[in-house]
């Protein structure tokens, strides 16, 4: 590796720990929630984020957005949203005698699909199109999305009132499922303590935050994550750690070949932030978990018993050796 690459990947990483730093102004106690979006934006992916109303999962968003440069577009998912609202639609223009395309929200940069799962089926897999081949097809013509794209989905629990869980194949297409827990102590005194300084009234001040990132940037971090080296040992170490998945006690359907994809995106991603010209099995394992646990389905017996994919992929992570050099 060229020490050209070296200095790139040190500025890439420094860029990366940048916006983690500005985030964590607003998103207080969630460093590793953070940690896992960047992943997913660096590794060219997109994130489901899950937790009960009032964790921040919109703020972790809308903050990303103001660090990043970009467009950005939110969507508010409901029982009578149509596709059409989401990618756009046709419109005969009176005036010219002619259709138009009327492009939707889903034509920028950073998509913010909030409460995703609040939208029934037909809705949510008008997402399925423009998040695997980065394009919207809008009567019979298909439109780029610009370049990066990333969708940002939030969920609440699908067992709340009013839910609707998403569509297996649409699941697959998200990089990480990423749970965001309730703060500590220390974390949510931390968060009144700033919310009662005087300088915000009901909300956290997102103008604080300074746009450290431009479409071009993220380009380039996408571009250098994918020149991290990856050994043999450790291609084998994630093909072995997915495939364990179709064979396991306990899980009904294991992870496809997308789920291999993605670890290797996000390991590298981790790589990079972490300032390494490797990826090491300490960075498969930091995002195995989060890559695959919307990718399994658990037996019945396991579901009742009240046993969490997490439960499951943390003992085929124990039981898979690591390779050591």
């Amino acid at each position: 590796m060229t020490d050209e690459l070296h200095e790139k990947i040190a500025q890439a990483s420094a860029l990366a720990q940048s916006i983690k730093t500005e985030i964590k102004k607003v998103l207080i106690g969630q460093d590793d929630i953070i940690e896992q979006v960047l992943v997913a934006l660096i590794g060219q992916g997109h994130v489901l984020l899950e937790g009960v109303p009032g964790l921040g999962k919109t703020l972790l968003v809308r903050a990303l957005a103001k660090c990043f440069g970009g467009q950005f577009s939110r969507v508010q998912f409901t029982p009578d949203l149509m596709p059409s609202d989401v990618t756009g639609h046709a419109m005969f223009n009176m005036g010219k005698q002619e259709f138009e395309i009327r492009k939707g929200p889903a034509f920028t940069n950073l998509l913010l699909a909030d409460e995703i799962n609040r939208a029934p089926a037909k809705t949510q897999a008008a997402l399925l199109e423009v998040m695997q081949e980065g394009q919207i097809t809008i009567e019979g013509e298909a439109f780029k999305v610009h370049s990066p794209f990333m969708v940002m989905a939030t969920q609440n629990p699908v067992e709340q009132e009013g839910t609707y869980p998403l569509p297996e194949a649409e699941l697959d297409r998200f990089m990480l499922k990423v749970l965001i827990d309730y703060p500590s102590h220390s974390d949510e005194t931390l968060m009144l303590r700033h919310m009662s300084g005087g300088k915000v009234s009901g909300g956290f001040d997102l103008d604080s935050l300074t746009t450290v990132i431009k479409e071009e940037h993220v380009t380039s971090l996408q571009k250098i994550a994918t020149k991290i080296v990856v050994d043999d040992e450790v291609l084998d170490y994630m093909v072995k750690l997915v495939r364990a998945t179709r064979e396991w006690q306990g899980i009904a359907r294991g992870a496809g070949p997308r789920a291999s994809v993605a670890l290797l995106n996000a390991s590298r991603a981790v790589a990079l932030i972490n300032n390494n010209t490797f990826v090491t099995p300490d960075d498969v394992k930091s995002v195995y978990i989060a890559a695959l646990r919307h990718r399994i389905l658990l037996a019945a017996e396991l579901e009742i018993e009240g046993v969490s994919e997490d439960a499951v992929l943390g003992d085929i992570l124990r039981h898979i050796q690591a390779p050591r050099s």
